[in-house]
C-alpha cells in the first residue's frame, strides 16, 4: 500500500520549550526526523510547511480571556499569581519567552495537517509538533499550554462537517480532547491509557461514556500498569476494530504518545518497539477501510527522547507511506552525528532485543484485568449488537 503522506514540520518546533531540565523537550521531533532522512523515508517534497494559528481558530477550544493571559506570560507581563488561576507557572507549565508564538506554531501545524488531508492534497498526513492532548477551554495543564486536537477537531467538525474519530494511545489519559467533546454526538473519543490509579492525570475510567448527545461516544480502556506488548496490542486492535464499525467516522485522528515503552521515565507501562509498529498499521488499515483514507496523525508524549522517540515516530511514518516498519539497523550517520550529544548509549536496531526490560511476574493476571476493562469499556457496542441481532 502506497499512500499520498505529507510530514509537517519546522525548526521553530523546539521554540516550545520550558526549561532546559524540563522532560517535554521537542528536540525529539528533530531526532525522529533526521532519523527518517538517514534512512531514506523522508524527502524533500514529503515536507509541509506548518502556519500560526490565528486567535479566532485558538478561540475554537480556548477562552479569549485564557489566551490573553497566555500572551501576558510570554510577553513577561503575567503575575506568578494571575498565572495560577490559568495553570501556568506551574511546575508541569512554567511560563517561558514567547510561549503564545511557540505554543500558537503547534496549533496551526496540526491545522495546516487537517487541511492538507481534508482538501485532498494527501491521504495521511503526520504532525509530530502537535499532539498536545491535556490542554483545557481555560487553563494549561500536563505540559500542554494549547490543545491542538481539540482545537483541529472543532476545526474539522466547522469547516469540514465530519464526523471525527480521535483515537489516543498515549500512557497518559487524553482528558482534555475528551472532555472538549465529552457531549458532541460527531466526535468519538477512544483512549487507551495507563489507570489514573498511578498516573497523571488520574482519569479516563470507564464508565466515562459521555453526557448527554454524546453519550455512548467516549471509550476509555485504563490498562494496568507494566502492561507488556502483547495485552496492550490485544486491547488496542479488539477496541479499534469494534469502534470504527460502530461509529462510522469520515476521518480519523490519531495521538502518538510513545510513553508506554519500558524505558519513559515518567509512566509504568512495559512495552517494547512492537507496539509502535502495529498501533499505526491497524490505524492506516481501517483509515482506508471507513475514511477513504483520511487520517492525520499527531506526535504526543514521549520522554527517552533519545532512545524510544525518534524510532517510534519513524515508524509511524514508515506505516503511513507505504505500510512496512523499518528492520535491522539503525543508519549509522545519524548514530555518529547523535551519539556524542546523547546522555545514555543509542540503540543499534529498530527493534529492542529481548530480555531488554525484567519479566513480569504479574503478567497473566495484568492480562486477565486488562480483558475485563476491555469487555467493560465495549459492552454498550456489544450490548447495541446483540439489540440489532434480535430485532
Amino acid at each position: 500500500m502506497s499512500c499520498r503522506s505529507g510530514f509537517v514540520f519546522s525548526e521553530d518546533f523546539t521554540n516550545y520549550r520550558f526549561r532546559d531540565d524540563h522532560p517535554f523537550n521537542q528536540m525529539r521531533v528533530v531526532l525522529a526526523k533526521e532519523l527518517l532522512e538517514a534512512s531514506g523515508a523522508l524527502e524533500e517534497g514529503d515536507y509541509i510547511a506548518p502556519r500560526y494559528a490565528t486567535e479566532d481558530e485558538l478561540a475554537l477550544s480556548h477562552s479569549r480571556t485564557y489566551i490573553e493571559a497566555v500572551k501576558k506570560a510570554g510577553a513577561g507581563l503575567l503575575t506568578e499569581e494571575a498565572g495560577m488561576e490559568f495553570g501556568i507557572g506551574t511546575e508541569d507549565t512554567p511560563m517561558f519567552d514567547g510561549m503564545h508564538e511557540a505554543s500558537s506554531l503547534l496549533v496551526g501545524s496540526t491545522l495546516s495537517a487537517i487541511d492538507a488531508v481534508m482538501e485532498g492534497t494527501y491521504d495521511h498526513v503526520l504532525n509530530l509538533g502537535g499532539g498536545l492532548h491535556h490542554g483545557f477551554k481555560r487553563k494549561a495543564s500536563g505540559f500542554c499550554i494549547y490543545n491542538d486536537g481539540a482545537v483541529g477537531i472543532q476545526y474539522i467538525r466547522e469547516k469540514y462537517d465530519c464526523k471525527v474519530l480521535y483515537v489516543d494511545t498515549d500512557a497518559h489519559h487524553g482528558d482534555g480532547v475528551q472532555w472538549a467533546f465529552y457531549d458532541d454526538p460527531n466526535v468519538c473519543t477512544i483512549s487507551i491509557h495507563e489507570t489514573g490509579r498511578y498516573l497523571f492525570p488520574g482519569t479516563g475510567n470507564v464508565n466515562e461514556r459521555g453526557l448527554k448527545e454524546g453519550y455512548g461516544y467516549s471509550f476509555n480502556f485504563p490498562i494496568d500498569a507494566f502492561t507488556e506488548d502483547e495485552s496492550f496490542l490485544s486491547v488496542y486492535e479488539t477496541a479499534l476494530k469494534e469502534i470504527m464499525e460502530y461509529f462510522q467516522p469520515d476521518v480519523i485522528v490519531t495521538q502518538n504518545g510513545a510513553d508506554a515503552h519500558h524505558l519513559d521515565p515518567l509512566t509504568h507501562l512495559c512495552s517494547t518497539m512492537k507496539i509502535y509498529e502495529q498501533i499505526p498499521k491497524v490505524a492506516h488499515e481501517l483509515a482506508h477501510q471507513y475514511c477513504d483514507g483520511k487520517w492525520i496523525a499527531l506526535g504526543g508524549g514521549g520522554y527517552d527522547i533519545w532512545r524510544v522517540v525518534p524510532r517510534a515516530w519513524a515508524q509511524l511514518w514508515k506505516v503511513m507511506v507505504d505500510d512496512t516498519p523499518f528492520q535491522g539497523e539503525l543508519p549509522n550517520s545519524w548514530l555518529e552525528k547523535w551519539q556524542p550529544q546523547a546522555p545514555v548509549s543509542l540503540p543499534f536496531h529498530w527493534h529492542d532485543p529481548d530480555g531488554s526490560y525484567q519479566a513480569i511476574p504479574r503478567k497473566n493476571e495484568i492480562t486477565e484485568k486488562n480483558e475485563k476493562v476491555l469487555e467493560k469499556a465495549l459492552q454498550l457496542i456489544y450490548n447495541q449488537k446483540k439489540f440489532n441481532n434480535s430485532v
